[in-house]
């Protein structure tokens, strides 16, 4: 099954564009996932099981080298149904 997720990342820093942008360069890196951002948020696409693991390891990522941060998300499967 297919994923969608449309993320957005509020850190709690008075500097907040070095996390988010940290966030994002670091999902660029993982493979097999489409990953679209735009000025309010990103869109992560892939295979659901692969896209919940990955964000599972970028919220840990996160909080170790960022610190806190609110996270809302908006999840879509079966995505190609759209197609």
């Amino acid at each position: 099954m297919q994923l969608s997720v449309e993320l957005t990342m509020y850190p709690f820093n008075e500097s907040y564009i070095p996390p988010i942008k940290g966030f994002i360069e670091k999902l660029n890196t993982l493979p097999d996932l489409t990953v679209q951002t735009f000025p309010t948020a990103t869109v992560i696409m892939g295979d659901y099981d692969h896209v919940m693991d990955s964000l599972k390891t970028l919220f840990k990522w996160s909080v170790e080298t960022h610190g806190k941060a609110v996270f809302v998300a908006k999840f879509l499967p079966n995505t190609e149904l759209l197609k």
